[in-house]
């Protein structure tokens, strides 16, 4: 049932997407555009709550709920970012707004936009990490908890990953091609 849940608020996710990005820029809706994008974090809360209530309910602790929880904490840490972006390429090419810049490419402002992201994933891992061990106190049996424990370690690992891919950009820096200046750091589909 939980797995069939994250897919559902995944699939959610991008219609209610979609239905606000088209309500703000082919309706010209705003309010609603908006109304709609706010719903988003719903689709969480509605998760968070039916796994409590499988967990109250008796279920026995298992992969889908570490999944719920780490789903939850992608989307705190990232989503904000990835509808923004979005709103950028919808206002471009459904508003005519001027198209919005990418991520810088070379230098320290690439590296300085990669540990943004990161800072994005820690999010995700911590928020995960609370929800599990939250579940952890909630169960109240270690013997069946065992998997909600193997995912904070799976948080971390991809929070440590990522983290060290960011590091990457800050140690070797990429060069600016020859006669390319070099890039300021400029939010992601933000143009000034």
């Amino acid at each position: 049932m939980i797995v069939a849940l994250i897919a559902a608020c995944e699939i959610g996710f991008w219609v209610l997407l979609a239905a606000g990005l088209g309500a703000r820029y082919l309706l010209r809706m705003p309010r609603l555009g908006l109304g709609l994008l706010l719903c988003e974090p719903l689709l969480e809360v509605v998760l968070l709550v039916a796994t409590a209530l499988d967990l109250r309910n008796g279920a026995e602790p298992n992969w889908t709920h570490g999944l719920a929880a780490l789903y939850i904490g992608y989307t705190v840490g990232h989503g904000h970012r990835t509808v923004k972006w979005l709103d950028g390429h919808a206002a471009h090419r459904l508003g005519g707004a001027p198209k919005p810049a990418g991520p810088p490419r070379h230098g320290m402002a690439r590296a300085r936009h990669e540990g943004k992201v990161w800072l994005g994933t820690l999010v995700g891992a911590v928020v995960a990490t609370v929800l599990l061990q939250l579940a952890i106190w909630y169960v109240d049996d270690p013997s069946r908890v065992t998997s909600l424990e193997g995912w904070r370690y799976a948080a971390w690992r991809a929070a440590g990953i990522h983290g060290l891919v960011a590091l990457s950009y800050l140690v070797w820096p990429r060069k600016a091609p020859a006669g390319e200046p070099e890039a300021r750091f400029e939010e992601p589909g933000v143009r000034r």
